[in-house]
Formats: structure tokens, sequence, C-alpha cells
């Protein structure tokens, strides 16, 4: 049997650290996980790990000549909304240039390339979307996704992109907090919290988007897939069920809407996705909002 080769973008990540936890599983896989600096996984075996800095093309051409992978699972990118607002240049180096870079490497290579998108490419009124609904970001880190879709697009590769919402999950490190956690925290610690009740995602486990993303590098799927939560939930929903789950005091959850945050960034009002597609060609099949809270409680 010969195995398929797939590297990993941004192994350090949430996404990337729940890819090589799944993917190490499968015995037809080879995994290689790559990242800027050193390997923040709590553990070496089943996996080979390289230092791959995304915005460096010799360096990039240089792993991917000794790995030729089979897949190359790009999850690597600048995902905070403000910040690309505010750091333009930054963002568009980490999110487009970068993506160039790959598909320079793919191409020179032979390698399927697997782009991680997101539903902010969507202006946000009228989700929840399908894969062929137009693009409209309104904010700067909406329009570097979406420009980097346009290239792995006019890319002449064998490509794929899949594109999620509202990821959430417990990483390693414990770096990033999430709305299950936070609203966990506050409502433990006797906080009232004022959450949005104007947007509406479909909030993705993090595990249920590494498993989309193994489906399509498996099947080698090519075109656009929406790999999101089956549940569309305004962030206020999000956070009564997270309280009801822990048995916390909902009362000191205050409805609001997005008028009462001063952000840099616009935020789309209504994305989520229709998952249709990608259960008919992938068999994905992502947990209820309540089971994901249930999967991020055991790993606590």
């Amino acid at each position: 049997m010969t195995k398929k080769k797939i590297l990993i973008t941004g192994s350090n990540g949430l996404l990337g650290q729940k890819l090589v936890s799944l993917l190490i599983t499968r015995p037809d896989v080879t995994v290689i996980a790559t990242a800027a600096g050193k390997n923040r996984l709590p553990y070496d075996t089943g996996y080979k790990y390289l230092e791959m800095d995304i915005t460096d093309p010799a360096g990039i051409d240089r792993v991917i000549a000794q790995i030729r992978p089979d897949v190359l699972i790009h999850t690597a990118a600048m995902t905070n909304v403000d910040q690309c607002e505010a750091e333009k240049e930054t963002c568009w180096k980490l999110n487009v240039t970068a993506v160039e870079y790959l598909i320079e490497a793919c191409r020179k290579y032979d390698v399927f390339l697997e782009h991680l998108s997101t539903d902010f490419v969507f202006d946000g009124l009228n989700g929840p979307y399908q894969e062929d609904d137009a693009p409209n970001p309104v904010s700067f880190y909406g329009w570097s996704k979406y420009a980097a879709e346009k290239a792995v697009i006019n890319s002449g590769l064998r490509w794929s992109i899949a594109r999620t919402v509202l990821v959430y999950g417990i990483a390693h490190d414990m770096s990033r907090s999430n709305i299950i956690l936070w609203v966990k925290k506050s409502l433990e610690e006797g906080k009232a919290i004022k959450v949005v009740t104007d947007q509406f995602r479909t909030p993705t486990l993090a595990e249920d988007l590494a498993m989309g993303c193994y489906l399509i590098a498996d099947k080698e799927a090519e075109g656009i897939f929406h790999i999101s939560g089956k549940d569309f939930l305004t962030p206020y929903q999000m956070a009564i069920m997270a309280a009801e789950y822990f048995g916390l005091d909902k009362s000191l959850i205050f409805p609001t809407d997005s008028s009462a945050f001063s952000q840099p960034a616009r935020r789309p009002p209504r994305t989520g996705f229709d998952l249709t597609k990608s259960r008919e060609v992938l068999g994905y099949e992502p947990h209820s909002f309540t089971e994901g809270i249930g999967i991020l409680e055991g790993q606590l």
C-alpha cells in the first residue's frame, strides 16, 4: 500500500493541531507537519515536523522538493480580523503572497493544493451560503482571503478550497480562547456578559473541520466545499446553550447588538453555510453545537 503524503502548513495552530492528531490515526497517510517556528505539539511520534515559513519562497521550495507531498493542506493564515484591518501589508503578505508562493511550489512538484478559507468572503446579507454564491467581503481580512481563493482557482493546479465558519476548540497550549470557554469562565466568576443577537453563524468544532479537510484530501476532491457546523445560531444563543450545558447562571447573559461594540473591521451579519454539497460529495457530517460543547468539556 502506498501511503498518501499529506503536508500541513500552520501545524501549531488550532486546526493544524487537530489535523495532525486525526491524520496520524490513518494507516494510509504519512503526515508532515510544518510551521514557522518550533513544533508546539505535545508529542513527536507518528509524523515528521519541519520548520517552513510560508513567506519564504526558497524555504517552501526546499521543503516541498524534499518531501514531495501528494497533498498540501494550507491552514496557516493571519486570521485576527481587526489586526488585518490595522496591519494590511502583513495581512496581504501572509494571506495572499504566501499562497502565491505555495501555488508555485505545488505547480512545480505536482501537488494537490487544499486551501482553507472563510465565511468572511461573503457580505453576510443573505446567509447561510452555498459554494457558488458570489463573494463580496466587507473587511480587509475577507478581501485577503477572497484574493487568495482567486489565486488558487486560477492556478491551473488540482485544487480545493475548504471554507469554514467561527471555529472553536481547544489547542494544546490554550493560547486561543473561544466563545464556550469565555462564557464558562465569565459565569463561573459571576461576571455579567453582553452577547450579540444580530450575527448568525454555523459555529464549527475544530475536530469537525479537521475531518472535513481530511475527507477532501483523501478523495483529492476538487472545487469549493463548505465545512462548518450544522446549527445556525447567534452568539447569544451559543452563550445560552453553553450556560445550560455547564449548569451556570443564564441570567448573567445579556443580549445586545453589534452597534454596542466598536471594532475596527466590519463583520458580515448573517453567514453560516449550507452543507449539502459536502454531505453529498464527501460524506461530511458535523456534530451538533451541544455535542461540540461536550467534546470540548472532555478536553479541559
